[in-house]
């Protein structure tokens, strides 16, 4: 007879909060948006910012200093 396999568990994803502010005319919006939407706040903000952060995770930070307007560019 053949054993089966355990099943791997998997590492549990950390989450961590992020706090934004917004005037009472926008909470108010986001609410009914999401009202009509049938979803909660919490995913529409979650998937409206998706594609902005989702290929930066492993890009390294290079500091550049930036170029003065008034600066001359000789080369």
């Amino acid at each position: 007879m053949a054993r089966k396999k355990a099943k791997k568990t998997r590492k549990p994803i950390k989450f961590k909060t992020i706090t934004i502010k917004v005037t009472a005319r926008q909470k108010k919006s986001l609410m009914n948006y999401s009202k009509s939407r049938r979803t909660t706040p919490n995913k529409l903000i979650k998937k409206a910012i998706r594609p902005l952060l989702q290929n930066y995770a492993d890009l390294e930070v290079t500091t550049t200093s930036p170029v003065k307007v008034n600066q001359l560019e000789l080369f």
